[in-house]
C-alpha cells in the first residue's frame, strides 16, 4: 500500500481491526461497547444536574426564611444525584481501562501469533528478500499496539460522539449558532494532525532499512554468538558508533517533524481557545441580561468547555485512526502477502516409478533479483543405494541444488523427479518426510539436547527412545551421556544452566537430527563435519556409509578423502556440471577434480 492511498480506502482497516478484536474476545468487546455508551451519556447528565443544583441553591437563597428545610432538601437531592452520576462515570472509566488492559494482552498475543502463522506459509525466497524483511520489520514493530489503539480510538470516537450529541441537545436550547461554532472550532487542529500523521507514516516506511540495521547492530553487540569476534577484533566501539549515528539521523528527522507538528498544532489550537472564550463572553452576557438563569449559565459554560474537549478528542481520534490505519496497512500488507504455493499445494505421496530415485533434467535456477543463473542445465540420475558427492568452489551452486531437491525453491526451467514424479506434484509434507538434511549452517536451538535431536522429526519430538537411536547413528551418544543431565541438558547460554558445546559436538547433534526420520530414504549432508578433524570426519562418513546402504546419500564436502567414497562424484563450476564419474574415472580423466585432489593430497604429505 502506498502512502497516498485515499482516506476512504485506508479506513477500511478499521473494520478489519474491529473484526479482529471481536474474534479475540466477544465478551470484552461487548463490555467496551456498553461502557462506551454509558461514559458518553453521563457527562451531559452531570452537567444538566449541575445546572439544576445551582438553580436550586439560588432559589433557596432567594427564599431564605420561607420553607428553608424544603428548599435544602431539594438542593440535597440534586447533590446526591450528581454524586451518584459522578461515581457511575468513574466506574465506567475504570471498566473501560480494565477492558483495554485485558484486550491489550489478548490482542497482542493474537496478532503476534498471526504474524508467526503467516511466516510458516512463506517461501524461503521471501525470507531472503530484503524488501520482504522491511515489510516484516514494519509489521512486527506495530503489531502489538496499533490494532488496539485503532479499536480504542474507534470506541473513544463513539463515546465522544454520544457526548457531543447529548451536549448539542442541551446547547441548542441556548442557540443553534453555539452548536455550529462548537463544531467548527476544532477543525483547523484536526487538519494539522491528519497532515502530519501522513508525514510521520511516510517517514516510517522510508527509513525501514535504517531501523532494521539498528536492530541488527543491537544483535551483534549483545548476542553471545558474536561476542568473541566483537571483542577480538575490537569491533564494539565502531559498531556502537554506527548505531549512534543511525539514531542521530533518525532523531533529527523525528525532531524536525515534531517541531512542525507541535508548532502548527499550537498556532491553530489558539483558534479553539479564542472560540471558547468568545463563547464564554456570549454566555455570561446572556446571563447578565437575564436571558438565562445562573444555573443555565453554569451548564452552558460547562457544556461548551466539555463539548470543545469532546470535539477535539473526536477529531484527534479521527486523525489517530487515520494514522493507525496507515500503520495497520503495513501489518495487513504482510499478512496479505501471497503464501508459498509449494507449501500450500496438496499433491501425491508416492511416484509412479518406485525405486527410480532422483532425476534432475536440464534444471536451471536463478535467485530473485540476480543477473545470471546460479545453476544451469543440471542433469543427473541417482538411484536408491547410491551415493553422490558434490564438489566445487564456494558459490558454485552445490547448496542451491539441495534447496531445489527439498523444494525450498522451484527450478526456473527443467524439472526434478522423485520416483518418476515431478517434485512440484508431490505433497510438500510427504516429500520432506522422505528427506533428512543437515545444512552447513544448521540451527543450534536453545533447547535441551534431546529436543535438539528431536527437531529432526516433529512427530517424535519428545520420543526419548528415538533420541537415543538417532544419537547412536550420529555418533553423539558418548558425549551426551557424559553431560550432567544427559538428554535433558539445556544447550546454549540464553537460559539458566545452559551448556555450550564445541563445534564438532554441535555437528554430531545435527547429524543425529538427520537420523530422526526413520522413513527418510534420502540423506543429505552439506558440509556437516567442517568443524571436525579429518580423522573424525572419515570415521563419521564411513559410519554414515554403512547406515545408508539402501538409501540415497548426497554429500557436499571439501575433503576429498571423504568424497572419494561416493559412487558418483559431480564437479560443479559456475553452476554447471563440468565433470561426472567415480573417483577412479575422474582421476584418470586428469581434469579439474584430479588437480584439486592432487593439491589437497600434497598438503597432507
Amino acid at each position: 500500500m502506498t502512502s497516498n492511498t485515499p482516506l476512504r480506502n485506508i479506513l477500511t482497516y478499521t473494520r478489519r481491526a474491529l473484526t479482529l478484536v471481536w474474534q479475540t474476545s466477544r465478551g470484552l468487546t461487548l463490555g467496551l461497547g456498553a461502557l462506551t455508551v454509558i461514559a458518553g451519556l453521563l457527562p451531559a447528565a452531570i452537567a444538566f444536574v449541575g445546572a439544576k443544583l445551582v438553580d436550586a441553591v439560588v432559589a433557596a437563597i432567594a427564599r431564605q426564611g420561607q420553607g428553608l428545610d424544603a428548599q435544602f432538601e431539594s438542593v440535597l437531592g440534586w447533590v446526591l444525584l450528581e454524586g451518584v452520576l459522578v461515581a457511575a462515570l468513574a466506574a465506567a472509566q475504570r471498566g473501560l481501562n480494565l477492558c483495554q488492559s485485558l484486550l491489550r494482552a489478548q490482542l497482542g498475543q493474537r496478532i503476534n501469533a498471526l504474524i508467526l502463522e503467516k511466516a510458516l506459509t512463506l517461501d524461503l525466497a521471501q525470507f531472503e528478500d530484503s524488501d520482504f524483511y522491511d515489510k516484516l520489520t514494519r509489521a512486527r514493530r506495530e503489531a502489538s499496539s496499533r490494532p488496539l489503539s485503532l479499536v480504542m480510538r474507534t470506541f473513544g470516537l463513539a463515546q465522544n460522539a454520544i457526548a457531543l450529541i447529548s451536549f448539542g441537545g442541551l446547547l441548542i436550547q441556548f442557540s443553534p449558532l453555539a452548536v455550529l461554532v462548537l463544531a467548527l472550532a476544532g477543525i483547523p487542529a484536526f487538519l494539522v494532525e491528519a497532515k502530519f500523521s501522513g508525514d510521520a507514516f511516510r517517514l516510517f516506511r522510508w527509513r525501514s532499512p535504517e531501523t532494521r540495521m539498528q536492530m541488527y547492530l543491537e544483535t551483534v553487540l549483545a548476542r553471545e554468538d558474536h561476542a568473541k569476534e566483537v571483542k577480538l577484533f575490537q569491533l564494539g566501539p565502531l559498531l556502537l558508533q554506527r548505531f549512534r549515528d543511525i539514531f542521530a539521523k533518525l532523531y533529527r528527522e523525528d525532531r524536525r517533524l515534531a517541531l512542525r507538528r507541535d508548532g502548527w498544532g499550537f498556532v491553530l489550537g489558539l483558534i479553539g481557545t479564542a472560540t471558547l472564550y468568545g463563547a464564554y463572553i456570549w454566555i455570561t452576557w446572556s446571563a447578565v441580561h437575564s436571558q438565562i438563569t445562573l444555573g443555565e449559565m453554569t451548564m452552558y459554560l460547562l457544556l461548551f468547555r466539555q463539548g470543545q474537549a469532546a470535539l477535539s478528542a473526536s477529531l484527534s481520534a479521527i486523525g489517530g485512526m487515520y494514522e493507525d490505519n496507515l500503520y495497520l496497512s503495513t501489518l495487513y500488507e504482510y499478512l496479505d502477502t501471497p503464501s508459498g504455493g509449494a507449501e500450500l499445494s496438496a499433491g501425491a505421496s508416492s511416484g509412479p516409478l518406485p525405486g527410480d530415485g532422483i532425476r534432475f533434467e536440464a534444471v536451471s535456477f536463478r535467485y530473485p533479483g540476480a543477473d545470471s543463473d546460479t545453476l544451469s542445465e543440471i542433469s543427473l540420475h541417482l538411484r536408491p543405494g547410491q551415493s553422490l558427492a558434490l564438489v566445487g568452489e564456494n558459490g558454485s551452486g552445490k547448496t542451491t541444488l539441495i534447496k531445489l531437491l527439498t523444494r525450498l525453491y522451484s527450478p526456473r526451467s527443467g524439472r526434478i523427479l522423485l520416483d518418476g514424479l515431478d517434485l512440484q506434484e508431490w505433497d510438500a509434507l510427504a516429500l520432506r518426510q522422505r528427506i533428512g538434511v543437515i545444512f552447513q549452517d544448521f540451527a543450534r536451538y536453545q533447547l535441551p539436547v534431546g529436543e535438539n535431536i528431536g527437531a529432526g522429526d516433529v512427530r517424535a519430538f519428545e520420543d526419548r527412545e528415538r533420541w537415543r537411536s538417532a544419537a547412536d547413528k550420529g555418533m553423539a551418544s558418548d558425549f551426551i551421556e557424559q553431560l550432567a543431565d544427559g538428554y535433558d541438558t539445556q544447550l546454549g547460554k540464553w537460559f539458566a544452566q545452559g551448556r555450550e558445546l564445541s563445534g564438532g559436538q554441535w555437528q554430531k547433534i545435527a547429524l543425529a537430527r538427520a537420523f530422526m526420520r526413520h522413513g527418510a530414504d534420502i540423506l543429505v549432508l552439506d558440509e556437516p563435519t567442517a568443524a571436525m578433524d579429518a580423522a573424525a570426519e572419515a570415521t563419521i562418513f564411513e559410519h554414515f556409509r554403512k547406515l545408508t546402504v539402501d538409501r540415497i546419500a548426497i554429500l557436499i564436502s571439501h575433503r576429498f578423502s571423504t568424497v572419494r567414497m561416493a559412487d558418483q562424484i559431480v564437479v560443479i563450476d559456475g553452476g554447471r556440471i563440468i565433470e561426472h564419474g567415480d573417483h577412479s574415472e575422474l582421476m584418470a580423466a586428469d581434469g579439474h577434480y584430479a588437480r584439486l585432489f592432487s593439491l589437497q593430497a600434497a598438503g597432507y604429505q
